[in-house]
């Protein structure tokens, strides 16, 4: 999209040709391209039936106002998950801050949650095109298109401010954990960090032991790991790293850096914990009566499931050597025709074992490929489900 496309998006035309795409049923299609054409030029037409497509995606990650918004391919796949903004949003309102200045804003994503919260927005893009379309979704903001390391010291800063920065983290060959790739340099938003109240948005992968000696919070929305997050100036409500998962039913959290959970004998379950907890170094505060499967694993085993929002339960079946052959064999004698293989610590591929199983039938099974406190196994298992309002990080 050119910068004259985006300007007659967010003109009075931009709205009317928007509202005539709207009724597609397939805004992707050659049908619709057709019918709109009929009405407007090939340009337009192809934008606003590109932004209803977007929207609509758009309302499954973000949520309801996202279905007003106008976005850029590139703005949506990076933005944050909606309830992720919205948790980040209250969270800076509830540690007394007024007023955010977003730098880097992209659409808006974390802006707008930032507006819907009460708080008063200044937004920086550097891309001209993103910066015409974010003032049309951050309405009551002040949107400037400028370089964030070129305008940092002239926006106005007050006692009650606090600067969010989300750094691109795609390069060339795809998206990027290293730290000397991010955009803007993170030799800036390390300064940023030293220097003012500060969130820092950054992908999960990052290396804990680059990033400053600052609270990081490791953040889970439902099934996955989302994002790092870097926090300055608020030591009174993060004193450390944390693990934050984000759930339907509430907001749960635990402390990081914790032991790691003694090793001990396999029990007759296995659990899973979610990826946000063992990436802040929570398994031990998860429950103290877990175990781990084998020293430096993170899989955790028990007598009987500890109801957590934290862990995925598996019950163990039967314990098999750690060969694809053995695996082949029970997988032809039960008639299996699903296999879901989980691995830690060991040399697995599961996409080629997988393969070498030549699964086939009714039935379905998960393998967990593990080392335990004798010799690395394969264990049989069956997802546990656990009763209503005991729910794992695997049902959400």
């Amino acid at each position: 999209m050119d910068r004259t496309v985006a300007r007659r998006l967010v003109s009075d035309e931009g709205r009317e040709a928007l509202d005539l795409a709207s009724v597609e049923a397939d805004p992707d299609s050659l049908v619709a391209a057709t019918r709109l054409r009929r009405h407007i030029d090939a340009d337009l037409a192809a934008a606003v039936l590109d932004q209803i497509s977007l929207r609509r995606r758009a309302v499954a990650k973000i949520g309801p106002a996202a279905a007003s918004m106008l976005w850029t391919r590139d703005g949506l796949e990076q933005a944050t998950r909606g309830d992720v903004s919205r948790w980040r949003a209250d969270r800076l309102k509830d540690a007394g801050f007024t007023h955010v200045v977003d730098l880097g804003c992209a659409c808006g994503a974390d802006a707008r949650a930032c507006l819907d919260a009460g708080l008063e927005v200044t937004a920086v893009e550097v891309d001209p095109v993103t910066a015409e379309l974010a003032r049309h979704n951050l309405p009551e903001a002040q949107v400037m298109c400028a370089d964030a390391t070129a305008v940092f010291a002239d926006v106005p800063k007050g006692a009650n401010t606090v600067v969010m920065l989300d750094p691109a983290r795609r390069t060339s060959r795809g998206r990027t954990w290293r730290l000397e790739d991010v955009q803007p340099p993170w030799s800036f938003v390390a300064s940023v960090l030293k220097s003012v109240p500060a969130v820092v948005k950054l992908g999960p992968g990052v290396d804990r032991s680059q990033l400053p000696d600052l609270p990081v919070t490791y953040v889970g929305h439902r099934g996955d790991l989302v994002e790092a997050t870097v926090w300055s100036g608020f030591a009174d409500q993060w004193p450390g790293d944390r693990a934050v998962l984000i759930g339907p039913v509430g907001i749960e959290e635990l402390p990081g850096r914790c032991p790691a959970p003694a090793p001990g004998e396999l029990g007759p379950f296995v659990a899973e914990p979610h990826a946000a907890a063992i990436r802040a170094g929570s398994l031990s505060a998860i429950d103290e009566s877990l175990h781990a499967v084998s020293e430096g694993i993170a899989y955790l085993t028990a007598d009987e499931p500890v109801a957590s929002p934290w862990l995925t339960w598996f019950a163990v079946k039967e314990v098999l050597p750690l060969d694809v052959k053995a695996l082949r064999s029970w997988v032809r004698k039960h008639h299996v025709g699903t296999v879901e293989i989980k691995k830690r610590g060991v040399e697995v591929d599961p996409v080629i074992w997988r393969r070498k199983l030549k699964p086939s039938g009714p039935n379905c099974v998960t393998f967990i490929c593990t080392p335990t406190t004798g010799s690395a196994k394969a264990l049989v298992c069956d997802r546990v489900r656990l009763p209503c309002g005991m729910i794992g990080a695997g049902q959400v």
